[in-house]
């Protein structure tokens, strides 16, 4: 009876939609640069949602996706699964399923394969897959709502908490500690070098903020990076050297990006920020990217992932 409605569960969140829009064809297959490195152009304009493709709309509640070697993960709240779909022709398939919700995840490869790692707010959890799909393995179930997820160190990961407006430092054998509280709705959050960016969705002011590691572990205090950016949710770092950042204008979903290293003195404001995509599709947007600066993203529960490619510079 539990494998019945299993399948009638799956089947709801891969509905025929997709059968009316289908995966791109083969005239639409996305045609991706290869260079050995990638440098963006600046934008005359920023994109508009007639400059963007469909890819697929065959999940029927997406949230958290993330890009590796030609696919799309994405983790369906619909049904607990996370789909795997070809990022040229659109064809999904199931991944694993057990994982409730994700807003954020991050795929590493290993010498086996590569693993994803979920930080899952419906059930206070951080998930470990791997390629094998087997069941998700719970690393802690000690968070609350946790949101963001980037790497700390070979042993650690740094994940944002929504529920207690903290970053918190989570081992890969579950073990936890504190980082850094009192933030506004920590989001996205990502690390470069020795610095880490997060975003608080839940202030304007504080849209975009930052702290530095050092070689002993010890964190800095937070400073500002971006004011002035609404309900600001993921984060990604580009191939490019760009912190790049979905976001809110009124109710529309729009993509930002600014290079973080201009802002660590004194701040930016939201003037200070290239918009790259302005599209009509409702914020939150879901966004990723693949190593040749092609963009894919999704408003929150929508079945439409969209893509475009970002201008790039062979060197």
């Amino acid at each position: 009876m539990r494998i019945f409605l299993l399948i009638l569960v799956i089947q709801c969140c891969m509905t025929s939609w997709a059968q009316e829009t289908g995966s791109a064809s083969e005239s639409d297959t996305l045609e991706a640069p290869t260079a050995s490195a990638v440098a963006s152009l600046d934008l005359p304009s920023p994109f508009l949602q007639g400059d963007l493709e469909l890819l697929v709309g065959n999940v029927q509640r997406p949230n958290g996706f993330v890009w590796h070697n030609g696919s799309l993960f994405t983790i369906c709240n619909g049904d607990w699964t996370i789909y795997k779909i070809d990022d040229q022709t659109g064809d999904t398939i199931t991944f694993v399923f057990g994982t409730r919700d994700g807003n954020t995840l991050i795929l590493e490869d290993t010498d086996a394969g590569f693993d994803i790692w979920v930080p899952d707010p419906e059930a206070g959890m951080l998930w470990k897959v791997d390629q094998k799909r087997a069941a998700p393995a719970p690393i802690t179930a000690d968070l609350e709502s946790p949101w963001g997820i980037a790497r700390l160190d070979s042993s650690r990961f740094l994940i944002t908490d929504t529920r207690v407006n903290a970053i918190v430092a989570v081992a890969e054998d579950g073990a936890r500690s504190d980082v850094h509280s009192q933030l506004r709705a920590p989001t996205g959050i990502v690390k470069r070098g020795n610095f880490v960016y997060f975003a608080n969705g839940g202030s304007a002011r504080r849209g975009i903020e930052y702290f530095s590691v050092d070689a002993n572990g010890e964190y800095s205090d937070v400073k500002p990076l971006v004011s002035g950016l609404q309900n600001t949710t993921n984060l990604l770092m580009g191939g490019d050297g760009k912190l790049y950042f979905a976001y809110a204008l009124g109710t529309r979903g729009v993509i930002g990006r600014i290079d973080p290293a201009i802002c660590h003195d004194s701040g930016c404001s939201g003037d200070d920020v290239e918009l790259v995509v302005f599209s009509d599709i409702p914020a939150p947007l879901a966004i990723t990217l693949s190593d040749d600066l092609r963009l894919f993203l999704h408003s929150r529960f929508r079945p439409e992932i969209y893509w475009l490619q970002l201008p790039i510079a062979s060197t």
